[in-house]
């Protein structure tokens, strides 16, 4: 029985959900570092109405990081499904990686979010804090589980408090691990 489409959340102001998130919780691909911490994202909007994406993510203390843009799938939709593109730096020529960024569940303040992917291979919570109370935690599980994913995969990601700054930690530049989870592979 083929499962039936993820609802999207409609009418995402991009203004409101631009800024910094901290990933509460994700499945983890096999690319990303087993012991990565402090996982995050902040989106700037840019003038052509594109979205700056850059991903940061720290092991071992080193900050490994990608940097990418994110635009409406369908300019015309009033629905939360956006395309994220990564440059892949290793690879020449330089060619982009798109992957699907879909939200799932954002509440009226824009404190907390749940993102998916029509694949269902991969999802993030994602909250403004670098912690998430448990009761909305679990309301966000449940509402992955009612769109059709297996949540035994999520992995919660280790935070600290206060979060490191952007400063902190030798550059690591093996944020490939991101692109290669976003291509679903």
């Amino acid at each position: 029985m083929a499962k039936k489409e993820m609802e999207v959340v409609k009418g995402v102001d991009l203004n409101r959900y631009m800024g910094r998130w901290y990933e509460i919780a994700s499945f983890p691909s096999r690319f990303q570092p087993k012991n990565g911490a402090n996982t995050r994202a902040t989106y700037t909007l840019k003038e052509d109405g594109t979205v700056n994406v850059l991903n940061e993510t720290w092991t071992d203390g080193k900050r490994g990081y990608i940097e990418g843009s994110a635009y409406k799938a369908d300019p015309n939709s009033d629905e939360a499904k956006l395309k994220v593109k990564f440059y892949v730096p290793p690879f020449l020529p330089i060619i982009p990686v798109v992957g699907d960024y879909w939200v799932l569940y954002l509440d009226d303040d824009y404190q907390y979010a749940l993102i998916g992917q029509p694949s269902r291979k991969y999802l993030w919570i994602l909250c403004r804090q670098t912690h998430l109370d448990e009761e909305i935690y679990n309301q966000l599980v449940q509402k992955a589980i009612d769109e059709g994913y297996d949540v035994s995969k999520l992995h919660k990601t280790p935070q600290s408090d206060p979060p490191p700054s952007e400063e902190e930690g030798p550059k690591d530049t093996k944020g490939f691990w991101y692109f290669k989870s976003l291509l679903g592979k």
